[in-house]
């Protein structure tokens, strides 16, 4: 029993004797952080040898102190992780609507670039290039076919020339013909005339 009671009078003795050791002290800058007020505790606190363990005696008013202390940094910072959570979803919300804003831009913009390098042909969109292409292939061909068409109509101009460059050979020959066939005619009748002349001249001797 005694054996049991002596580090427990002994302890007391200890904290009698440091309490009344200690002398007042000017006042210091309340510490700002938890770790400061932690350290100031640990150092304003007294200390007690027992054979080869060292403890701190820390009164209770203190330890009450930082425990509030304590407290209210904790409560302080749970506000702040919930102000920044709440911070966190706002801002993930406005990036939300800013992402669809963003999508519904890029849209609207490829909508505008598609309109603008596309081309209304009949009723339907076609791209410039495609537009662009059939119109040239169009062009080719009306110009295949004029091309076409003034190469039909010189060689007809050319047939029509040497047909009626023919017409007017013939016509030529023909009149030279006519002409011919009056004058043989004539001859023939001015010959049928004198055989008559003489038939009758030798009918009348």
């Amino acid at each position: 029993m005694r054996k049991a009671t002596l580090p427990l009078v002994s302890l007391c003795l200890g904290v009698l004797l440091n309490v009344q050791a200690q002398v007042p002290q000017t006042e210091k800058a309340p510490p700002k952080t938890v770790i400061e007020q932690y350290d100031q505790v640990i150092e304003s606190s007294g200390n007690y040898n027992n054979a080869a363990k060292r403890y701190k005696v820390i009164e209770r008013p203190k330890l009450d102190r930082y425990r509030k202390q304590l407290t209210d940094t904790v409560i302080g910072l749970k506000s702040k992780i919930t102000t920044l959570n709440k911070r966190i979803d706002d801002q993930t919300t406005e990036i939300s609507g800013l992402n669809t804003s963003l999508s519904s831009t890029q849209k609207n913009l490829e909508s505008i670039n598609l309109e603008k390098d596309s081309m209304n042909f009949f009723g339907s969109q076609m791209s410039k290039g495609s537009y662009q292409t059939m119109m040239w292939t169009i062009a080719g061909v009306l110009l295949l076919g004029l091309l076409l068409f003034i190469f039909r109509f010189k060689s007809s101009n050319t047939l029509t020339r040497q047909a009626k460059r023919k017409l007017e050979e013939l016509e030529l020959d023909f009149d030279d013909y006519k002409r011919k066939a009056l004058e043989k005619e004539q001859k023939l009748g001015r010959q049928l005339q004198d055989e008559r002349n003489k038939l009758l001249k030798a009918s009348k001797g």
